[in-house]
């Protein structure tokens, strides 16, 4: 499993990020405070607080080309 924060500051960031995340078959969260969402969900990614940073749990150890492709979210 990995971890790290991104951030997803407008709603086109939002759209980018799911349909990267959509391209893969393993499972990533996202949480923020308490609650945590799929982070292939985006009505369920609207549902938290993007003012802040989101956590983000790949659960996998080898991402690969998942983690280039978020690069520009990660903060």
């Amino acid at each position: 499993m990995k971890a790290f924060d991104i951030s997803l500051k407008s709603i086109n960031d939002v759209k980018d990020f799911v349909n990267i995340v959509n391209k893969y078959d393993f499972d990533v969260d996202l949480s923020s405070g308490r609650y945590i969402v799929d982070a292939k969900s985006i009505m369920g990614i609207f549902s938290l607080d993007l003012s802040k940073p989101i956590r983000v749990e790949i659960q996998i150890d080898d991402c690969g080309n998942f983690c280039d492709e978020i690069k520009r979210f990660v903060v």
